[in-house]
C-alpha cells in the first residue's frame, strides 16, 4: 500500500511479519554475511535472498532495524507520491565532501554534443581483443566535460582524490566565469553555456561548480555502466545482437546522427530499457510512516523517524510477478507488444531514471549518449563477439563490482574482427 504519514493511534499498525532470519545475538551473523555480500564478487546478486523474502520485509542488525522493499506502490512513495516523507539519510553525508549542494538542470545539450565525440576508434590487439569497460568509461567523460566545461578532460590531469576533483570543477568554472567577465555574457553562453546558465541562475560561485559536479557524475558513470552491461549482454545473445544490427543499418554510417533517427531505432530502446537494472537507491525517513506489511504483506506498518529503507532497482527489474517467469533473461523484444509496460505502471515497477522530484533530468542526453555510442560501435564493427575463453554466464552469475554505480569486474571483453 501506499506509504502515509501516521501514527500508531491513526492506524491499526503492526510490525512486518517478514523478516531476515539471524541466529547470532544482536542479528551480528547478518552483518559478517551483510560485509561478506558487499566485498564479494555478486554484490547485488548477493543480496537476492532478501529481497525474494517478501515484497516489504525488515532486517535487524547490532540492535537496528531497517527494511527492503520491492513493492512498486512502496518505491512510488518514496519517489513521489509521499516524496516529503523521506531523505536520502547517511548516503548524503557520505557524499558531500565530492559533490557538495546540487541538484540535475534540464539544460543539457543538443546532440551536436555527443556527436563531436566519436567512440568508434578502438585500439585493438592483433587477434581483435579489447575490453570494451574502460573505453566506456571515457567516452562518456569527454562527452560529459564537453558539455559541462567547454573542453574535453584531456586538457587536465586524471587524478580521482575528492580535492583534485572539486579543483578540476573550480578550475573550469573559474575559467567561464571570467571570460564572462571580459568578453560578456553572450560570447561566454557561447563558449562555456551550461556553466553560464547555471550562473545566471545562481549568481553563487560555489553552487555553480557543485551542480557541476552532480551532472558530471551522472553524465558519466551512470552512461558508462549502461554501455557497459548493453556489449556485455549482446555478445552473449547473437540473435539479439543480429536484430540490432539489422536495424541499425538504416542509420548512415558518415556524418551525425540525428535525434530522429535514434527514435526510430525502437529495437534498440528495448535493449537499452532491458539493461537499466544495475542499481540500488537509498532512502531515510524523516517522519513517521507507514507502508505495506503485516502478515498479509499489505497492512500499514508504522516506521518511525530515522528509519531506512532500501528499495532496489536490480531486484525490481526482475519481480517475475511483472516481468515473468523468464525476469532475469535479456530478452528486449518482451517490450514490444506495449503491454508490459501498462503492467509495470501505474506505479514504480518500472524505474529507468529514477522519478518524483529527483527523476534524472538528463534522461534524454544519456539515452542519446548511450544510443550514438552503439551505433557507431555495431556499424564500424559488424563482427563483433564475445571474446575467446571468457565465459558465457547466464544472468546474475556475472561477477560484479559495485561503487558509485554497478560494473562487470572483470570487463567487457570482445573480438571486434
Amino acid at each position: 500500500m501506499h506509504l502515509e504519514i501516521a501514527t500508531a493511534e491513526q492506524y491499526n499498525c503492526k510490525p512486518v511479519q517478514p523478516y531476515v532470519p539471524y541466529k547470532w545475538p544482536l542479528a551480528l551473523d547478518l552483518l559478517k554475511r551483510n560485509y561478506e555480500i558487499l566485498f564479494s564478487d555478486h554484490t547485488l546478486e548477493g543480496l537476492t535472498p532478501y529481497f525474494n523474502i517478501a515484497k516489504t520485509c525488515c532486517i535487524h542488525t547490532f540492535g537496528v532495524t531497517g527494511y527492503f522493499t520491492t513493492d512498486p506502490e512502496n518505491v512510488e512513495a518514496i519517489l513521489s507520491t509521499k516524496f516529503e516523507d523521506w531523505g536520502l539519510g547517511s548516503r548524503r553525508l557520505a557524499i558531500h565532501s565530492l559533490l557538495g549542494e546540487g541538484y540535475l538542470f534540464a539544460r543539457w545539450a543538443s546532440m551536436e554534443t555527443i556527436s563531436r565525440a566519436d567512440p568508434t576508434p578502438v585500439q585493438a590487439a592483433v587477434d581483435g581483443r579489447v575490453d570494451l569497460k574502460p573505453l566506456m568509461f571515457e567516452y562518456t567523460l569527454n562527452t560529459t566535460t564537453a558539455l559541462l566545461f567547454g573542453e574535453p578532460h584531456s586538457s587536465m590531469t586524471k587524478e580521482k582524490a575528492c580535492r583534485a576533483v572539486r579543483d578540476w570543477a573550480t578550475f573550469f568554472a573559474t575559467k567561464a566565469i571570467k571570460y564572462k567577465d571580459e568578453h560578456g555574457e553572450e560570447a561566454a553562453a557561447k563558449k562555456y553555456p551550461f556553466i553560464i546558465d547555471l550562473w545566471k541562475e545562481m549568481h553563487e560561485f560555489d553552487l555553480v561548480r557543485d551542480q557541476l559536479l552532480h551532472v558530471l557524475v551522472a553524465g558519466r558513470d551512470s552512461t558508462a555502466s549502461l554501455l557497459c552491461w548493453t556489449f556485455f549482454h549482446l555478445v552473449r545473445n547473437r540473435t539479439v545482437l543480429e536484430r540490432l544490427q539489422r536495424q541499425i543499418a538504416a542509420v548512415p554510417n558518415q556524418g551525425d546522427v540525428t535525434r530522429e533517427q535514434i527514435q526510430k531505432l525502437r529495437f534498440l530502446r528495448f535493449a537499452i530499457v532491458s539493461l537499466i537494472a544495475y542499481e540500488s537507491p537509498f532512502r531515510e525517513q524523516n517522519h513517521r510512516t507507514t507502508s505495506g506489511g503485516g502478515p498479509d504483506g499489505n497492512s500499514p506498518v508504522l516506521m518511525p523517524k530515522g528509519a531506512g529503507i532500501v528499495w532496489s532497482v536490480y531486484h525490481l527489474h526482475r519481480l517475475e510477478s511483472i516481468y515473468g517467469p523468464d525476469s532475469r533473461m535479456f530478452r528486449p523484444e518482451r517490450w514490444e507488444s506495449g503491454e508490459l509496460i501498462k503492467k509495470a505502471r501505474p506505479g514504480a515497477g518500472y524505474v529507468d531514471f529514477n522519478g518524483g522530484p529527483r527523476i534524472c533530468l538528463g534522461k534524454d542526453y544519456a539515452l542519446m549518449e548511450a544510443s550514438y555510442a552503439i551505433i557507431r560501435i555495431l556499424q564500424t564493427y559488424p563482427d563483433i563477439r564475445i571474446a575467446s575463453g571468457v565465459p558465457n554466464e547466464p544472468v546474475g552469475a556475472e561477477k560484479q563490482t559495485y561503487t558509485i554505480g554497478i560494473y562487470p569486474l572483470n570487463g567487457v571483453h570482445v573480438n571486434l574482427y
